[in-house]
């Protein structure tokens, strides 16, 4: 069995790779010159399939199962779970409705913050939107279950690729330069290693609230895909290659919980 303090670290290392992954995405802006509506509607929503299969398969069930084994009654295990992603969603709401951040498609939200420079508005917006996935990678090394955080960061890292590149290329269209697009793309995948570290060391520290932690790291993803890209690749009239991408994305990611490991 993996000792609980390695586990510390394997979630904020894999969290770190799966962050990085952004950084690969982004290069594309060095090499292509414009990227269409359509298809960037189309990647993140892929990548919020991605998410939303991890949140049920490498969050939300293995949350029921030790809830199961601490609790010792299934209708236990499934309220504190269902606790937990009750508790993140409301946490990501709070954060939104304190911080001023900005969307790519659907303009700024929170207060008033004209003294921000824009740069930064997009990059709290980004953060809002990494950290709680670096969480989720590192909640999912819980217990020592080594594989389920693997497949888990392996599918963010998979998703962070085309959201990357989404990014970078929605940068450069508000007049950033390819060097900057590419520099933020890739701080935005800096803030996953940080929630992986987090996410690790609250499993660590209080390992019999992991079922809650498990559901609260899930909650917290699927308040940023209803909320954030849902909308987002729903606003420019490709809704059905959006729902699509998305069922692709969520299927990629099924796939890869079941097979690898």
């Amino acid at each position: 069995m993996t000792s609980t303090l390695s586990i510390v670290w394997l979630g904020a290392l894999a969290s770190l790779l799966a962050g990085l992954a952004s950084g690969v995405g982004a290069l594309a802006v060095f090499f292509v010159r414009t990227l269409s509506e359509r298809l960037q509607d189309s990647m993140l929503a892929a990548a919020a399939g991605v998410m939303l299969a991890a949140s049920f398969f490498s969050l939300l069930l293995p949350g029921l199962e030790y809830g199961e084994t601490l609790l010792g009654t299934t209708s236990a295990a499934a309220g504190l779970v269902i606790f937990g992603v009750l508790s993140g969603a409301i946490a990501l709401y709070y954060v939104h409705q304190k911080l001023p951040h900005e969307h790519f498609n659907l303009g700024r939200e929170g207060p008033n913050a004209a003294h921000i420079r824009r740069i930064w508005l997009f990059i709290i917006a980004i953060t809002l939107h990494n950290f709680p996935e670096g969480m989720a990678v590192g909640v999912g090394f819980a217990g020592g279950d080594v594989r389920n955080g693997a497949v888990l960061a392996t599918g963010i890292g998979i998703q962070n690729i085309p959201e990357g590149l989404a990014v970078a290329f929605s940068l450069l269209a508000v007049q950033y330069s390819r060097a900057k697009a590419f520099g933020i793309a890739l701080l935005t995948g800096l803030a996953e290693p940080i929630g992986g570290l987090f996410g690790a060391t609250l499993v660590w520290l209080a390992e019999p609230i992991m079922p809650w932690t498990l559901g609260f790291a899930a909650g917290a993803m699927l308040f940023i895909i209803s909320n954030e890209i849902i909308p987002e690749t729903h606003r420019n009239s490709h809704k059905t290659l959006a729902t699509f991408s998305l069922m692709i994305g969520f299927v990629v990611m099924m796939f890869l919980d079941a097979t690898l490991g």
